[in-house]
């Protein structure tokens, strides 16, 4: 099983109304992808990217779980708390996507992300997950057997 991380850059920033009026923000757009080489050059089977989100939303979106980084960190497969900045509120599929919804949090770095999103910083969203991969006819394809542990960590966009 090898560790991978896929890159999303077309997001959108939101901003919601609370109930007191405060603002919220939020990052929303595909987070996931199968059937299609991505742009870090791996095809998902939809088999296999269909079992590992609804895994994912049951095991995590769905109890307030969800967490993401800013970046990903070196090598590490699970989310660590302290380092949260998102957390996933929705997970949908649609055609060849998986369209995410995901709350900017109140922790110390929701915070710098927040004020980089204000000052024009544009942002993408990358998955983490571990799964096998082989070659066929040049393309690396992930196998069935892909477990998500974040759909969604905050990066920079390249593009």
């Amino acid at each position: 099983m090898k560790l991978l991380t896929d890159v999303y850059t077309s997001t959108e920033i939101l901003t919601e109304s609370t109930q007191d009026g405060a603002k919220r923000l939020y990052i929303s757009g595909p987070f996931l992808m199968h059937s299609k080489e991505n742009r870090n050059g791996r095809i998902y089977s939809k088999k296999g990217m269909d079992a590992a989100v609804k895994k994912y939303v049951e095991e995590y979106v769905n109890t307030n779980r969800a967490l993401g980084e800013m970046n990903h960190p070196p090598g590490r497969l699970q989310v660590d708390p302290e380092r949260a900045c998102i957390m996933t509120t929705e997970l949908q599929p649609d055609g060849n996507y998986y369209y995410g919804k995901a709350k900017v949090l109140s922790t110390p770095l929701g915070k710098v992300l927040e004020a980089l999103i204000n000052d024009g910083v544009r942002v993408g969203v990358s998955s983490r997950g571990v799964g096998s991969v082989t070659k066929k006819n040049g393309k690396t394809m992930v196998g069935d057997d892909f477990m998500l542990s974040c759909a969604a960590d905050v990066v920079q966009t390249l593009s």
